[in-house]
């Protein structure tokens, strides 16, 4: 553990057993002194609980904020992206499980600062930073830091997450945010024990965007999408974009096929007569599902073929240009250019 950089936290408390639990998330784990939790860097050090790995990264890399998935969101910016190690979830299908589900602190090779991070994203041009790769719930000391560095810069901060916080640390993540996706892994919480050990809860009210990977066979039943998508607009209102994407084989879920393109296009389609007024596809090539329409008239305010840029009618206020509707999103005047560029980046370089 030598190479890790132990970091104070806040939000655990002391068992009559002996034991300190960590509340962060509902896991609540309960830890003997050197014991980690599920996430495996909040661990119980000096009799309290320590995050360790504040001020390290897996790696820094400038992507196009759409990737993130946030459409709504300073379109065609880009975004600086970063996460650090394990998760404190268990996904069966994780895509980046060799990030979220490492235990070797010692691949976070890049260590940076708040103030170093928030310098970089000004340097390099980014209009946000995005906590992703893996989920920020387990690392929130350090992705509060530099979104708090980062707002003096002027510089918006994004968390990529599953949302699986209870509600007194959540409140004071989101207070540090700007905007969420939030990963909704399936919409029956029988899914979230057996597939993720975890549990689905409505989340929080900063600028949010919603994901659901659709996995053959498991959380892709129309009713299943129908109904979420109905909780959505009743819960959350018709505003909130929702994403989605496809699956491909990986880590324990090896036995299920990719996602069919037309499982999408249906899913998007349920989602759009439930109410919901910006409903799109990813993961697969599909500009039409993946291109902002406006809700009033239809026309096409954002052409998007991947991550590129076509079409923008949108005035300064984020009106549509036809008919004057509101356009719901975080928009400036003009869009942005970074297209679908992936660089890879060395903060000490």
């Amino acid at each position: 553990m030598s190479a890790t950089t132990s970091h104070p936290t806040i939000w655990w408390s002391r068992l009559e057993d002996g034991r300190i639990r960590c509340d962060v998330c509902p896991r609540a784990c309960a830890l003997h002194e050197g014991q980690a939790g599920l996430c495996f860097v909040r661990r119980r050090a000096d009799d309290r609980i320590v995050l360790t790995t504040y001020g390290r990264s897996s790696g820094f890399c400038v992507d196009p904020i759409d990737k993130k998935p946030l459409n709504h969101f300073l379109p065609g910016t880009s975004v600086l992206s970063f996460g650090t190690a394990g998760c404190n979830l268990a996904c069966r299908f994780c895509q980046n499980w060799d990030i979220s589900k490492s235990r070797e602190v010692d691949t976070l090779a890049d260590a940076a600062a708040p103030e170093a991070i928030a310098e970089a994203a000004q340097r390099l041009g980014c209009r946000s930073v995005a906590f992703t790769y893996n989920d920020p719930v387990i690392f929130m000391e350090y992705a509060m830091d530099v979104a708090d560095a980062c707002r003096e810069r002027g510089i918006r901060a994004v968390a990529v997450t599953a949302g699986y916080m209870n509600p007194g640390p959540r409140a004071e993540f989101y207070r540090h945010m700007d905007a969420a996706n939030v990963d909704l892994k399936a919409f029956t919480d029988e899914f979230y024990r057996r597939v993720c050990a975890g549990r689905l809860a409505p989340e929080t009210s900063v600028w949010l965007e919603i994901t659901n990977l659709m996995i053959p066979g498991l959380n892709d039943a129309p009713g299943e999408t129908e109904a979420m998508s109905r909780w959505i607009v009743e819960r959350l209102g018709p505003d909130v974009p929702v994403h989605f994407t496809a699956f491909h084989p990986d880590r324990k879920l090896r036995d299920r096929p990719p996602t069919p393109p037309a499982t999408l296009v249906r899913a998007r389609e349920i989602a759009l007569a439930a109410g919901i007024r910006y409903a799109y596809t990813g993961n697969v090539h599909d500009p039409a599902g993946q291109s902002a329409r406006c809700h009033r008239c239809g026309a096409v305010l954002i052409g998007r073929d991947w991550y590129e840029l076509g079409a923008w009618r949108l005035d300064a206020d984020g009106r549509c240009a036809a008919c004057g509707e509101r356009c719901a999103g975080v928009f400036e005047g003009r869009p942005g250019r970074w297209g679908a560029r992936r660089l890879p980046v060395r903060l000490g370089a």
